[in-house]
């Protein structure tokens, strides 16, 4: 994957907008009298620049249930009374995301986890619908944020992040909710502020390094209940804390959610609390059609309603430098996806609200010193990584992996040489039901077919201990996992 060139830093506002307000209506269920009043406040942005190539939708089970997934986006466009907030910013009016958090709903409606993806990670953005009418050329190593500003409108594109997100998780987003600046600080100041934990005392110079000097101290360090302007400096400010990262400051951003989701839920589901609330919220919601009355916002925020703070779980999708950019790691960004899409939690509770069957177990082979190249005969994104890891998780030296010349192959082939027949045969105890096919030269090759496919389908992913050490619950300690560095 490409690295692009280092770009001018720009004043970016980073705040948590889309998953404030998303959750904010996930608990107000029921509140019918309102509906009215919020009808009016709420726009949707056209499907038509959906893709037509989707991850298939998950069928609901025998009791109508299936996990929901909700693509929740800040647009940091300065567009109307948003620059009074956000600043003038560099880019005008034109719309840009620089918060996405994919939340995945499970089943059994007591588990949900909220992924946050890095603004600057490199992956590859499908053609997207522009305002003329025609679509956009496909993007291989974009940076993420740059899906929603194609077409380079103040609403922004969210069709375009969607199609993005889809593509890099191979999972159907069911709804999309976009929101600004002023919808945050509105929000927040509709709950009377949230408290939250500031690391250290923070000053206007952290705030604006532009300034030159430390400034006057505006935050104390420790608990403060922040509400407007301040909830909003809170969650953008880079500098001043931690490694002064972009990527940094995603952790208080779910640190803050966490504690706004239980300032609502503690406060309870009363007209005097949701009615200001929620008409703040969704003066600044853009969101599918799907989602575009308030009976259907709310009528999908009772799907949360039963969900303890402690499985509400928030993590950033596994990643790493790559010079100016980042880079997202794999198969960790693989095995976490598949993990949601198996409606299995962080740590491999199922929370698909089903009693699934014990998986087969793996066989027992010492893969020592046997060397294999992994090709992917099928057109199965990652299937020929997921082959690596059960041969390493044998001992065998995986060579490299790649894509086979012909991506039908129903069965599983073993390629060997002369010399590797008895190594060949161990690696087909590895993969039941795979052919051996002799070669006329050295080395072993295998090819993953279909058959592979529905078996890794089925299999439990085991998440790395590093991935699941770094998720935190919405009951976490407030004072907990704020930066990096």
């Amino acid at each position: 994957m490409g690295v692009r060139g280092r770009r001018p830093r720009r004043s970016r506002k980073r705040w948590v907008i889309a998953i404030a307000v998303s959750f904010v209506l996930l608990v107000v269920g029921g509140a019918g009298a309102i509906y009215l009043k919020l009808n009016a406040n709420i726009s949707t942005f056209d499907s038509a620049g959906l893709s037509k190539d989707r991850p298939a939708a998950e069928q609901a089970d025998a009791n109508g249930d299936k996990a929901e997934n909700v693509l929740l986006i800040g647009s940091d466009t300065r567009a109307g009374d948003n620059a009074k907030l956000g600043g003038k910013g560099t880019s005008g009016n034109i719309g840009r995301s620089d918060t996405t958090i994919l939340l995945h709903v499970y089943p059994d409606h007591k588990h949900a986890v909220g992924i946050s993806i890095p603004r600057d990670s490199l992956v590859d953005i499908p053609p997207c619908l522009l305002p003329n009418g025609t679509w956009s050329a496909e993007q291989p190593s974009g940076m993420f944020n740059s899906a929603f500003s194609v077409g380079d409108t103040a609403q922004g594109n969210p069709a375009c992040t969607q199609n993005t997100v889809e593509k890099l998780s191979g999972m159907r987003v069911d709804h999309t909710i976009v929101v600004d600046f002023e919808g945050f600080a509105a929000m927040t100041s509709a709950v009377h502020g949230v408290d939250v934990c500031v690391p250290n005392d923070i000053y206007s110079g952290d705030l604006n390094p532009n300034l030159g000097y430390r400034g006057e101290l505006v935050l104390h360090k420790g608990m403060q209940n922040l509400a407007g302007q301040d909830a909003l400096d809170y969650v953008r400010m880079r500098h001043g804390i931690g490694d002064g990262s972009d990527v940094g400051r995603m952790l208080r951003q779910q640190a803050f959610l966490s504690a706004l989701i239980a300032k609502v839920k503690g406060e309870g589901m009363n007209p005097t609390t949701l009615l200001p609330l929620a008409n703040a919220a969704t003066k600044s919601l853009t969101v599918d059609p799907g989602l575009g009355t308030a009976a259907k916002l709310m009528s999908f925020g009772l799907s949360l309603k039963n969900v303890d703070l402690k499985n509400i779980q928030f993590i950033t999708a596994p990643w790493k430098y790559a010079g100016s950019r980042i880079d997202l790691v794999h198969p960790d960004v693989d095995d976490l996806f598949a993990q949601l899409r198996a409606n299995r939690t962080l740590n491999g509770t199922n929370a698909s609200g089903q009693v699934t069957p014990k998986p087969t177990p793996t066989p027992s082979v010492d893969g020592s010193g046997i060397a294999v190249a992994v090709f992917n005969g099928t057109t199965t994104d990652g299937l020929a990584g997921k082959a690596s890891d059960r041969l390493t998780k044998s001992g065998f030296t995986v060579t490299g992996t790649s894509t086979a010349r012909a991506q039908d192959h129903a069965t599983t082939v073993i390629q060997y040489g002369s010399a590797e027949s008895g190594p060949a045969q161990s690696l087909e105890k590895l993969f039941p039901g795979s052919q051996l096919e002799p070669l006329g030269i050295s080395g072993i090759n295998l090819v993953v077919g279909a058959d592979f496919a529905k078996t890794a389908a089925s299999t439990p992913t085991t998440l790395s201990k590093s991935v699941t050490d770094s998720a935190r619950s919405a009951s976490a300690n407030p004072c907990s996992q704020l930066s990096y560095g």
